[in-house]
């Protein structure tokens, strides 16, 4: 939800123990840093798109531009392999750049590199506004869904953290504060596409990523910070020998 890939790593963890994307949500010692997955995951959430319009600005050649934009995509799974660290957030990254460059390839234009993108942002505002109305907010589903999964008895797994009125409200704000940063993403992209300003888009899309799903993170956590707190103290007094996941 990076403009596409951070929100693909949701269930990474950065160690054994430490989850970062929309994920991070769930850790009891959040991090922003954790959460946009270290330098490294800024690195290599960011580049393929910043070679990307660079290069096409540069040469205006798309051909050149997609084989140079994968190839980077695919050294860094590999430096990843070869140092045998964990490469699911790398893979994610690659198969997401990997539609991102097909479609620009095909479609003969290098705008279609960033439409896959608007569709990602057009389908999270459509479930997280169901979600709203339904009043089983989005993010609070995954967010309590990482910390204590529902694996049966769905019904009381939802009743236990809806039933809890403040917790319930922070989630929907905070879903509400996703649909925001999307339909803000398409309001200002999408002109850029229509009227073909391929270097403003690009830029548009790198400024709209890692660093406002940063921002929109932390503003998430600051809202829903204390009343998980209170509703983890809560659940451990009634339950103190319960095993959580967070």
């Amino acid at each position: 939800m990076t403009d596409d890939t951070a929100a693909d790593k949701a269930d990474e963890r950065t160690d054994g123990s430490r989850r970062s994307g929309m994920a991070s949500l769930a850790n009891e010692d959040f991090s922003v840093i954790d959460a946009i997955g270290g330098p490294r995951g800024v690195i290599e959430s960011m580049l393929p798109g910043v070679v990307f319009v660079v290069l096409f600005v540069a040469t205006r050649d798309l051909q050149i531009t997609v084989m140079v934009a994968a190839a980077i995509a695919v050294i860094q799974v590999a430096v990843r392999l070869v140092q045998r660290q964990s490469v699911l957030g790398a893979l994610t990254g690659v198969l997401a750049v990997g539609i991102c460059l097909v479609w620009a390839w095909f479609s003969h234009d290098a705008r279609n590199y960033y439409l896959p993108g608007f569709l990602i942002n057009s389908f999270w505002i459509v479930v997280l506004a169901v979600s709203l109305i339904a009043r089983i907010p989005g993010i609070g589903v995954l967010v309590e869904f990482i910390r204590n999964p529902a694996t049966d008895h769905f019904r009381q797994w939802l009743a236990a953290w809806r039933s809890d009125r403040p917790l319930l409200n922070a989630y929907m704000i905070v879903s509400g504060l996703w649909i925001g940063v999307f339909a803000l993403r398409l309001g200002i992209q999408i002109p850029m596409y229509l009227t073909n300003h391929v270097g403003w888009l690009g830029t548009a899309r790198l400024i709209m990523g890692v660093p406002l799903f940063a921002l929109a993170i932390w503003i998430s956590w600051l809202v829903i910070a204390t009343p998980l707190h209170r509703h983890r103290i809560e659940e451990r007094r009634r339950d103190p020998q319960a095993e959580r996941t967070d």
